[in-house]
């Protein structure tokens, strides 16, 4: 065997260089991620608020600030883990509308606290069962199915109330969208913690996420796979009932009444907080984390908006606008990326 070409030669062994199977560092990596370019927008958007407000650097008032998320953050955890798998819930809403008007209901009835929030979770199961039938039983697209739900649930709660708003709730139900569990931090808030630790495990520490990631990248491998496609889906449309139901709960004891246009256009607001956290809305990746981030960017941008007496109608144009870049983004950046590889 010759110099050039044994392995054990020591001159060989100095010139040879090591490929490494990815491009770039860790850190360099991560730096490179969605996550952290959002995480640094945050805080941008956070030091301009705080020079634009002098209430903003406030305890109480960013405790404040917190109620503008938390809710819509709990159907995000749920509905990123639907939308990973490759389908969507636009009826997120319209359940918020039913399940609050079924506790008010409950409450005109003079039910105590403990019923009314099992009506308000288990209305909201209910909803996404159905969903979950009419998706994964009788395999209809998940976004005509929920436009449709959307109308009937939001239509079911209109009849029922029409004009008028229920109220006279238990004075310790108002706890959950008001109380607080330690100084400035909300019961609320907590919650939104919990929930984040919870859905980050399921999604990125278990068996059933990464079935969910599979499902989202290529649903026909998955079957062949052994992967229950329809069971994991239907449980993803519990969950999102679930957490809306209880995202019900939080915003009725919050307001102290119900109206049948209780949580008008939260399915817009809460797609564009799980885009906006870097999850694909053609399915199949993104993070916990992200969500999260765009919670708090969300959050912000709209609180400190709210403290400079802009008017609702502005927040809507912008929400819709990030919506439409957030989607675009991805999309363009790949077309610019294929055309430099030609």
């Amino acid at each position: 065997m010759s110099a050039l070409t044994d392995p054990t030669n020591s001159d060989s062994a100095q010139t040879r260089r090591a490929i490494p199977d990815r491009l770039g560092t860790p850190f360099t990596r991560i730096l490179a991620s969605w996550e952290v370019l959002l995480l640094i927008v945050a805080v941008v958007i956070f030091i301009a608020n705080a020079f634009a407000s002098p209430y903003f650097l406030n305890a109480w008032n960013l405790s404040d600030a917190t109620f503008n998320f938390t809710e819509k953050a709990l159907i995000a955890f749920a509905m990123a883990l639907l939308i990973i798998a490759g389908e969507i819930d636009l009826s997120v809403a319209a359940i918020i509308a039913l399940a609050s008007t079924a506790m008010g209901a409950a409450a005109q009835m003079g039910l105590g606290t403990p019923a009314l929030v099992l009506i308000g979770v288990g209305t909201g199961l209910a909803c996404g069962a159905v969903n979950g039938f009419l998706v994964s039983g009788l395999k209809l697209p998940s976004i005509v199915v929920t436009i449709g739900t959307m109308s009937l649930f939001r239509g079911l709660s209109y009849m029922v109330l029409g004009d008028k708003a229920y109220g006279g709730y238990p004075a310790s139900f108002a706890y959950f969208g008001q109380g607080y569990v330690v100084w400035v931090f909300s019961f609320e808030f907590a919650l939104f913690a919990v929930a984040a630790v919870v859905f980050a495990v399921l999604l990125h520490a278990t068996n059933f996420g990464r079935q969910v990631y599979v499902i989202g990248n290529n649903p026909f491998a998955a079957r062949f796979s052994g992967v229950p496609v329809e069971r994991v889906k239907f449980i993803l449309f519990l969950l999102t009932g679930l957490m809306s139901g209880i995202a019900a709960v939080c915003l009725t004891s919050r307001l102290g009444s119900t109206r049948p246009s209780i949580a008008q256009g939260w399915e817009l607001e809460v797609v564009t907080m799980v885009v906006l956290g870097g999850i694909s809305i053609l399915g199949g990746s993104g993070t916990i984390g992200g969500v999260v981030i765009a919670a708090f960017v969300m959050g912000l941008v709209t609180f400190g908006l709210g403290l400079l007496n802009v008017p609702g109608i502005v927040m809507s144009i912008f929400i819709g606008l990030l919506l439409i870049i957030t989607i675009a983004l991805p999309i363009v950046a790949r077309r610019m990326k294929g055309r430099s590889l030609r």
